[in-house]
């Protein structure tokens, strides 16, 4: 028998919507998409954006411990572990539904996941996620006094994150599992929790993964055969937005990395998804990389659709 295809799924942020209401229906839309990579036969881990729901968390707690001095202030890995739980919690039910609607029956778990980072990654001198709500020049003071770092933005101060490269995937051993046991896995959700070791603890640490590059990883963990990121597009653009916009269809690993080296794409938008796609391809003869929307997720792992990278066109 076939050993059976792997495949890791990166879910973008459009595809849980900003609020809980909206992430009821969105995961509904992922769903039909995973479903439908289930039916090809294939073993389906599906990683995931959360940066709408983390920053809300992270406003929610601190703003709750602002006006109960007696609770504390959230960290930024709890708020992690937090939306970790509630995204898994919908995906995975909508997920279920889908697969019992088309007569599969196919357990779903959601694995809580941290990821290791290096604390002295240089991300950390020079942070760039923005997070949580708008404050006020006193609100942005007391952060600073505090050892947080905050950016000047158009009406006020937002608090800034690093966001460090991830190293290693603490529960890979138990993804692999439930894997083994077909099993469709949700993990690594928003990146993970960045943690650094510390003896024998995990330390969390004030940081956001990119959620691409652990996508990334985790496809190459697994010895995955294919890694597909979807996103806002169908495909991705050359010289986006311009007159001479060119869509990228199927497309060597060479020739992603020169468009790479040219500056093609935008830092924090579709420059991670590329390098992601780069290390992961690179690594296997056989391994591909998708880049598409949800809509087209199925045609798109048929090659029918999408900007497919590979080894040799």
């Amino acid at each position: 028998m076939d050993k059976k295809k792997t495949v890791v799924v990166a879910l973008g942020h459009r595809a849980l919507g900003s609020t809980l209401p909206e992430q009821q229906r969105a995961t509904k839309e992922a769903a039909k998409a995973i479903a439908d990579l289930a039916e090809t036969g294939a073993n389906v881990v599906i990683s995931h954006s959360n940066s709408q729901q983390v920053g809300m968390i992270h406003m929610a707690m601190n703003e709750f411990a602002q006006n109960h001095p007696e609770y504390t202030t959230c960290p930024m890995s709890v708020c992690s572990a937090m939306s970790q739980g509630y995204i898994g919690y919908d995906l995975q039910n909508a997920i279920r539904a889908e697969l019992i609607t088309r007569g599969i029956y196919r357990p779903v778990s959601t694995v809580l996941t941290q990821v290791l980072v290096d604390p002295y990654d240089e991300a950390f001198y020079e942070p760039t996620k923005i997070i949580g709500r708008l404050l006020t020049k006193e609100e942005a003071d007391a952060e600073e006094k505090k050892g947080n770092f905050v950016t000047k933005v158009e009406d006020g101060f937002r608090r800034i994150v690093a966001s460090p490269a991830p190293k290693e995937i603490i529960e890979l051993d138990a993804i692999k599992a439930l894997v083994k046991d077909d099993q469709i896995v949700i993990c690594c959700g928003g990146g993970g929790i960045p943690v650094m070791e510390q003896g024998v603890d995990l330390r969390g640490a004030s940081a956001v993964v990119e959620k691409d590059l652990i996508a990334g990883l985790l496809a190459i963990d697994l010895s995955a055969d294919t890694l597909m990121i979807l996103t806002s597009v169908d495909a991705v653009a050359l010289n986006y937005r311009s007159d001479n916009e060119k869509m990228l269809g199927r497309i060597s690993v060479h020739q992603a990395r020169s468009y790479l080296e040219e500056n093609q794409f935008e830092k924090g938008s579709m420059r991670p998804k590329f390098e992601a796609a780069i290390n992961f391809v690179e690594l296997g003869a056989s391994r591909r990389a998708i880049i598409t929307s949800i809509p087209r997720a199925r045609a798109a792992y048929l090659g029918k659709a999408g900007t497919e990278i590979v080894n040799e066109v």
